[in-house]
């Protein structure tokens, strides 16, 4: 069983996208990049990225990583604030620690793609 089932397919990452939308739409430091973003497409784009990379279907059809945040200029401290949101999300979304850590082995995996390097 992959980790998308794992955790509880569709209605769990929709749940996690949900939360990590809120989570950083509060926090300041990072909010700004989102501020002429579509949420709601965005939405859409993340729960179909989140299920792919969570070992599900590959629905996702956006813009690879590498051109999607060329010329934001996003460094270390935001991917970390980023990769916390996501984190808390998916716990309080009711995935577990390994679950999570799981999930967050594989974000990690694209840093070099949302960083640009």
């Amino acid at each position: 069983m992959g980790l998308y089932d794992k955790i509880g397919g569709q209605a769990t990452v929709e749940k996690v996208v949900d939360a990590f939308h809120k989570n950083i739409m509060a926090d300041s430091s990072v909010s700004g990049y989102f501020a002429k973003t579509d949420m709601a497409k965005q939405r859409a784009h993340q729960i179909a990225f989140f299920s792919q990379i969570l070992e599900g279907p590959s629905q996702y059809a956006g813009r690879p990583m590498e051109k999607t945040h060329t010329g934001m200029k996003l460094q270390q401290a935001q991917f970390d604030t980023i990769v916390k949101h996501l984190n808390a999300a998916m716990t309080a979304s009711g995935v577990s620690s390994a679950d999570a850590a799981a999930a967050m082995a594989n974000v990690e995996a694209l840093k070099g793609s949302i960083l640009g390097k």
